[in-house]
């Protein structure tokens, strides 16, 4: 655990050093809130009773969440071709300790952007629930589905050869698992077979919880279920990422 929090505090100390990073996340945030979310709220008004903003701020904060797993998936390549990887290989600690500690540090960007997303569509009208229990579950949950997706990113990154391989296999999971769920429509007006698709997604359970955690929309879905799906996808993606990463290293 110990080389965990090392490796974490490595990229988290980086993160604050390099000020393009911290306000780029602080801008595509704004930008996200404003001008998608007002903008669609303009045209949509409400759903379900509840106001758009409220509705869409979950998706907003899960595609930031999938934005920072590419972003840490990418940390780990680049280290990878600048060699720093191996230093890490060199000293006596677990293997999966170097996944865990991008993964950590990937979590906690998700959960400084979301924190961001949340005060700007406060200011823009969403409405948060009064139930402070609620508000530390989705922060629990925002922090698992980032590890989950961390993990997938993480091992992409780990089998790629380059930064342009990497981000056209990434491709393939971020923004179409955004749109294969229930973050800027409601689940009861998907026709059947994307309902099914949409069930498959991670994403949708991540959004509908926090939905209804953080904003007092009636859940769609179990919270138990959601959080179960959830942690069981973080475990395998994580070990997905270990799997794979092991097999770099014998390559």
């Amino acid at each position: 655990m110990y080389a965990t929090y090392v490796i974490w505090t490595r990229h988290m100390r980086k993160f604050v050093q390099q000020t393009e990073e911290l306000f780029g996340l602080a801008l595509q945030s704004v930008l996200w809130v404003v001008l998608f979310g007002v903008g669609m709220r303009g045209m949509i008004g409400a759903v379900g009773g509840n106001d758009y903003m409220s509705f869409i701020l979950p998706g907003i904060i899960a595609l930031s969440a999938l934005g920072g797993a590419v972003g840490g998936g990418m940390v780990l390549l680049d280290e990878r071709l600048r060699g720093i990887v191996k230093e890490y290989l060199a000293a006596p600690i677990p293997r999966l300790s170097i996944l865990l500690g991008s993964a950590a540090s990937t979590a906690t960007k998700a959960l400084f952007q979301a924190a961001l997303m949340l005060v700007v569509g406060l200011l823009m009208g969403a409405r948060l629930s009064v139930n402070p229990i609620g508000w530390l579950g989705a922060l629990a949950l925002l922090a698992v589905f980032a590890i989950g997706f961390s993990g997938l990113a993480l091992g992409v990154a780990a089998i790629s050869r380059s930064i342009a391989g990497y981000h056209g296999m990434i491709f393939l999971f971020n923004l179409p698992l955004l749109f294969a769920s229930n973050a800027l429509y409601p689940l009861d007006v998907l026709p059947g077979w994307m309902r099914v698709i949409v069930l498959i997604n991670p994403a949708t359970y991540f959004i509908d919880a926090v939905r209804a955690l953080a904003f007092g929309t009636a859940a769609t879905l179990p919270l138990w279920l959601s959080g179960l799906i959830l942690i069981g996808f973080a475990v395998l993606s994580m070990m997905f990422a270990l799997t794979l990463f092991q097999r770099s290293l014998r390559a």
